[in-house]
């Protein structure tokens, strides 16, 4: 029998991720993805990408002073990244060690897990309340001198409640020896931002993604903001080379279509309150939302309404799995187009599956 190397422990006890797989020609909402398209002038300049223009390794810096200018801070405090999950990475791999903690409330999205878990660092969940609503108390009676990364989802996934500026502060504050990452990946449909409090707090990092309302999930995106002295360290630990041509090519378009940026989210805004009021003609109990998806209690049937969904060619999220969220399902919120699609499709889901407010 032939023997193989063995990869490092922490490796082998990493937490699997295994994304959904759909049809491109269903309505996606199970990704929380821009529903529709990118800005048209994203796609002026990808017209106008040369042969040539292939053939030179990416310049990330040049961008990162025009998003830095774009959101009010210094270059060297604004780090472009490969999707935000080479943001998460890197901060993974810049401050944990053996022997720290890296406190997790929970639920929450699935790859601060994945790659904490890939470090030789303690994980330590904090449960959100039963309104899953940000477990503050619980969570500042979790921090000791090894607490070394916290991650708050804000507003987070799957739940999307907000987390209050006040209760951030008060986390930076009790964990002067940590780093704080405030993920603000759905901002734009929240419109609060703590980006502000960076030259105050030395131990804050906060990270955007150009996926959700910019539509450039395909290009792979994100940014990560910190004090200047902690961006140096995780400049170290970053390829140089991560984000490419394309990507970087396109940004400054897309950052600089504010009407098609604000049509999009406008048209997210007006579906939230769609859809919400649709579930409450339904009965189907869910939870206020300030991102552009919302959770939904199904129960028992949860699995038979997903599969019930993709009949219809309308995809939805399980988030049965994830902690404290059993027989959740997150429906993702785009143009009123889609979320009329979407909510035609629930109605005759939830009928077609006998489902019945009780059940939930």
């Amino acid at each position: 029998m032939a023997e193989y190397p063995t990869p490092r422990a922490a490796v082998r006890r990493t937490k699997e991720y295994h994304p959904p797989l759909g049809s491109r020609d269903s309505t996606r909402l199970d990704f929380n993805e821009n529903t529709f398209a990118c800005s048209p002038k994203v796609l002026e300049v990808l017209g106008g990408i040369s042969r040539a223009d292939l053939t030179k390794y990416p310049e990330r810096e040049p961008v990162e002073r025009l998003v830095a200018s774009h959101l009010g801070l210094s270059a060297e405090q604004v780090l472009l990244t490969n999707g935000v999950d080479e943001s998460i990475h890197v901060l993974c791999q810049t401050f944990l060690d053996i022997g720290d903690q890296f406190l997790l409330p929970v639920p929450t999205y699935s790859m601060y897990e994945v790659y904490g878990s890939s470090t030789e660092a303690e994980i330590i969940c904090v449960q959100a309340k039963e309104d899953f609503s940000f477990p503050l108390e619980a969570l500042l009676q979790r921090i000791t001198p090894a607490t070394k990364l916290i991650a708050i989802a804000n507003p987070n996934s799957p739940t999307g409640r907000a987390v209050p500026r006040e209760s951030i502060l008060r986390v930076i504050e009790s964990a002067p020896n940590a780093m704080v990452l405030v993920d603000e990946a759905y901002y734009h449909f929240y419109g609060h931002t703590v980006l502000g409090l960076l030259e105050r707090a030395p131990n804050l990092v906060v990270t955007r993604t150009f996926s959700k309302a910019y539509g450039l999930a395909g290009l792979r995106l994100g940014m990560l903001a910190a004090h200047p002295e902690q961006m140096r360290w995780m400049r170290r630990v970053i390829s140089p080379y991560s984000v490419n041509g394309l990507a970087l090519a396109c940004l400054p378009a897309a950052m600089d279509d504010n009407a098609y940026l604000k049509w999009y989210v406008d048209e997210v805004l007006q579906g939230r309150d769609l859809l919400a009021a649709a579930l409450r003609r339904l009965s189907v109990h869910y939870w206020p939302s300030d991102a552009n998806f919302i959770l939904m209690k199904i129960g028992a049937k949860h699995r038979e309404f997903v599969t019930a969904m993709r009949h219809r060619n309308v995809l939805v999220r399980d988030r049965s799995n994830d902690p404290g969220c059993d027989g959740c399902v997150r429906i993702t919120i785009g143009t009123l187009e889609h979320t009329r699609i979407g909510i035609d499709a629930l109605e005759a889901s939830l009928a077609e599956i006998g489902w019945k407010p009780d059940e939930d």
